[in-house]
């Protein structure tokens, strides 16, 4: 099907639904259709150069952004891409299920994404042989290896991965390799950990009625988890959780389109109800660093005195030895989501992004969608600010400013109107951000309406808040950035970087948002790329100390 139609196609569709919208947000209802997936795939757009608009490795020297290799301030805007059902992953595999393909890639492209966060699991990478429970491994003593590390097993994991990861670089998109679990293993409704790694020390397992994060209470599951974060057993399981992190961060060390790793997704454990996150939290700084690199904990919590069996060197730094290129977006622990205290310090490694997540506590546990918009948008808008003040507290002598810092997981909702406050608010904050979640993938541990991509195959309406004008690389630092999905009008400050040769990207969704073309017009810079290009390029002025840039819908009114 030629372009031009494609293109016609998707405007009108998506225009509909932006009306449709509109009118269901007046019934209450915040689900609409939008073109199915199954769409021709489209070559990804480029610079007037044919190049993509940002590539090579992506860097955080200290502050809160990423750059690129040309010193231009990058922000990444994506979505997560999590199978948690056997095989663990996704990859291209025609009528299966967990099958990730071209058509995928193409349209998370056209939407304007440059990057996904890739799910992978322990169990997936090292799955090993021993059960639940096993004395040989669940005993207390001593950690040695438990036996269970097969590399061919490994090998063939990461291989099918790398299959996704190069399939995404040929749309000019990065890959975060996020290392997923929830609710530890399969035993408590979650996912994550191998069956080996469960020592529940007897404690028998119960199922409580209700949604699948009930079981984060359990005893079974406390005791587990427990049993991890002490590495307390002679099965060694954090060390033989760094040993897999360093096998997969050799096996994509050379690998452009990696832009980093995310080495534990949501932390938890039964102490943060206990007994507040201050102790957990130096034991999860513990698992990050190893006892021979821990530092000092934040907001005056007592000093952190790690587990005794914890690894010397944790998980950070085992990435680091094996690939000292790629970045580690590490997380703190799981309530900081709706805006808890973090505890964990500073920890001084370079290449580390602070990784948030924003979510609100008053949801519906079978959609995800909000109960009271406005009471969600608000304590979402305070976590983001709890977060962006935290990140400054984190400076280390590696980066004397504090980790750059990026929302990796928000949203999961169908509502179009809470969408467009939380971006907007990320949009205010500068901050990147990656959307849970792609598609449909029947989710043992997720909600009803996350899916961007939903069980039929089409793409729902908040796409149209998701879609944005954004700028994907700034030559120089950026002071203000907005963008209405109404009217479709963005607006860039930015204080010039003289030395930076390359020009200012922005990326203008004009299959989506723009059927009579934009207008684009630039103050302290010059507009270098054609007229109603996706990739709009600005030139900064040879002097000056700001530039700004605006897009609106329609053609440029004569003058």
């Amino acid at each position: 099907m030629p372009w031009a139609r494609v293109t016609t196609l998707l405007t009108l569709a998506i225009a509909l639904a932006t009306l449709a919208t509109a009118l269901a947000s007046c019934r209450g209802s915040t689900v609409v259709a939008l073109p199915r997936l199954a769409s021709p795939v489209h070559r990804p757009p480029t610079t007037a150069s044919g190049s993509p608009p940002v590539q090579g490795p992506i860097s955080s020297p200290g502050g809160p952004f990423l750059y690129d290799d040309q010193g231009r301030v990058v922000f990444l805007h994506g979505v997560n891409a999590v199978y948690k059902l056997p095989p663990y992953e996704l990859y291209p595999a025609p009528g299966k299920p967990w099958s990730f393909t071209a058509s995928d890639a193409s349209l998370i492209a056209r939407l304007g994404f440059n990057v996904v966060r890739l799910g992978m699991t322990w169990r997936g990478l090292e799955p090993g042989t021993a059960p639940a429970n096993d004395p040989a491994i669940c005993k207390s003593g001593t950690p040695r290896d438990p036996g269970q590390f097969d590399q061919v097993v490994l090998d063939s994991y990461l291989h099918r991965l790398a299959r996704t990861v190069e399939l995404l670089g040929r749309f000019h998109i990065y890959t975060l390799l996020d290392m997923h679990q929830d609710v530890y293993n399969e035993m408590f409704d979650g996912e994550g950990a191998p069956d080996w790694a469960v020592c529940t020390g007897g404690v028998p397992n119960t199922d409580p009625p209700g949604r699948w994060s009930r079981n984060y209470g359990t005893a079974a599951a406390g005791t587990a988890y427990r049993h991890f974060w002490t590495n307390d057993v002679v099965g060694d399981l954090q060390g033989e959780y760094d040993r897999v992190w360093s096998a997969v961060a050799a096996y994509f060390r050379s690998n452009p389109w990696v832009v980093g790793y995310d080495p534990f997704n949501e932390p938890f454990s039964t102490s943060l109800v206990r007994s507040g996150d201050e102790q957990f939290d130096g034991q999860l700084e513990c698992f990050y660093t190893g006892t021979a690199f821990v530092g000092a904990p934040t907001h005056s919590a007592p000093a952190i005195r790690c587990p005794p069996n914890d690894p010397a060197r944790g998980v950070i730094p085992q990435i680091l030895a094996a690939d000292p290129v790629h970045l580690i977006f590490y997380e703190p622990d799981i309530f900081s989501r709706r805006g808890s205290a973090n505890f964990v310090g500073p920890m001084n490694f370079p290449n580390l992004v602070f990784n948030v997540h924003v979510y609100c506590s008053q949801r519906s546990g079978k959609t995800g969608n909000p109960t009271n918009i406005a009471t969600c948008a608000g304590q979402e808008a305070r976590s983001l600010q709890t977060r962006s003040e935290d990140r400054t507290d984190l400076a280390s002598p590696a980066q004397p400013h504090g980790p750059a810092w990026f929302v990796s997981e928000f949203g999961a909702t169908s509502s179009p109107a809470l969408l467009s406050r939380l971006t907007g608010g990320e949009d205010g904050s500068l901050v990147g951000w990656a959307y849970w979640s792609w598609k449909y993938y029947g989710d043992p541990t997720g909600s009803a309406d996350e899916a961007l991509v939903m069980a039929d195959g089409k793409l729902r309406s908040t796409a149209t808040v998701l879609a944005r004008t954004y700028p994907e690389a700034i030559a120089g630092r950026p002071t203000s950035l907005s963008f209405d999905p109404a009217s479709g009008a963005f607006h860039l400050v930015y204080i010039p970087d003289h030395r930076v040769r390359a020009p200012t990207v922005i990326f203008v969704p004009t299959a989506v948002r723009y059927p009579d073309g934009y207008c684009a017009r630039a103050s302290g810079g010059s507009v270098i790329s054609r007229p109603g290009h996706d990739i709009l390029e600005v030139s900064n002025a040879s002097t000056g100390s700001s530039v700004s840039v605006d897009v609106t819908s329609g053609a440029c009114p004569s003058r």
